[in-house]
């Protein structure tokens, strides 16, 4: 027994600090709220008359965006946004000289997203790219000496993403995100009483993301430990998937019944493949598999404190093989009643 526990200290203390960071796997809600910066819009008419070298400035203003999507295990998410970004008018620049004004104008509507998460940097921080495409309604309000115009006005709009999520490790699927946004309304939008070209926006955005049955990060392999006493159940896998079957499922359920009927420290769920894939690759096949199979424990009524994750790649294998080699009794998640 002494041996035993001095083995587990050893296997704890030598665990390094960091891990990799999760991938978004299931749907998620995002909000944010920041800044936007127009560039200058240009005034091709005015009062029904053609007007050269005359642009439109506006003052730094507001933005706000909310966004639910769905992400797939594997870095990549899509999700549908509406934004809202609000600008008061500065002046009117040209040819002429400066004139001033006063008015406001707004912008709104959905955004499709295709987003990509690097989760492979760094546990403290995930940067992620993006573009977008929708289309965004421009209301604009527009008091000038000589005249005035008013109204709202549509437009196909395309956007691109640069951003980073700061995890929070006391709420798994918690995190805070920073992001960059350059959107774009091109072509001309008339109003009555003037006529405005391309529609450039920079946002910069603070706010927060949630992922849904997130389960807790992997932790790495640590020193095994013999015990006698576990209770074991194997969930096996297709070929190169992370996905349950319907008899996979039923075996997570058994898993999760179990926990109900006998007492217990902790579960670990250890995540492996077989020797098909390069080590890189099958590290992270082995990591997605244990997310899924930890996150259905969850939903099957588990504790996610008392859950802690492994992911062992192709190092561990159930049925010995050479390299390159699909063995279907490999490419599978134990789960460990300890």
């Amino acid at each position: 027994m002494k041996l035993r526990v001095l083995a587990l200290a050893l296997g704890v203390i030598s665990l390094p600090l960091a891990v990799s960071a999760q991938p978004i796997s299931g749907p998620y809600v995002s909000l944010g709220a920041g800044v936007n910066i127009m560039q200058q819009e240009p005034i091709t008419a005015f009062g029904g008359k053609p007007v050269s070298g005359a642009d439109l400035n506006t003052n730094v203003g507001a933005a706000g965006i909310l966004a639910g999507g769905w992400g797939f295990g594997n870095g990549f998410r899509a999700e549908l946004e509406f934004d809202y970004r609000y600008n008061g008018l500065k002046n009117v620049t040209g040819t002429g000289g400066t004139a001033s004004l006063s008015g406001s104008e707004q912008k709104y509507g959905p955004m499709v997203n295709v987003m990509y998460d690097f989760t492979t940097v760094s546990p403290m921080v995930i940067p992620y790219l993006g573009v977008g495409a929708g289309y965004q309604w421009a209301s604009e309000h527009v008091t000038v000496a000589g005249g005035s115009a008013s109204g709202s006005e549509g437009a196909f709009a395309a956007q691109a993403i640069l951003g980073a999520e700061f995890p929070i490790a006391s709420v798994p699927g918690l995190g805070i995100t920073a992001e960059y946004r350059f959107m774009a309304l091109t072509g001309d939008r008339h109003y009555t009483g003037v006529t405005l070209g391309n529609d450039f926006n920079h946002s910069v955005l603070i706010g927060l993301r949630y992922a849904f049955g997130q389960a807790p990060a992997p932790m790495p392999a640590a020193m095994p430990v013999a015990d006698m006493g576990a209770k074991t159940f194997l969930v096996f896998f297709d070929w190169d998937k992370a996905n349950l079957t319907a008899r996979s499922e039923g075996i997570v359920r058994d898993a999760a019944a179990y926990s109900t009927k006998t007492q217990y420290t902790r579960i670990d769920v250890d995540g492996n493949t077989d020797t098909s894939g390069t080590p890189a690759y099958n590290q992270g096949l082995s990591e997605r598999r244990a997310r899924v199979v930890a996150a259905e424990l969850v939903r099957d009524g588990v504790p996610q404190a008392a859950i802690s994750m492994h992911a062992y790649g192709d190092t561990k294998l159930l049925v010995p093989t050479g390299p390159n080699t699909r063995e279907p009794q490999n490419r599978r998640v134990e789960i460990v009643y300890h």
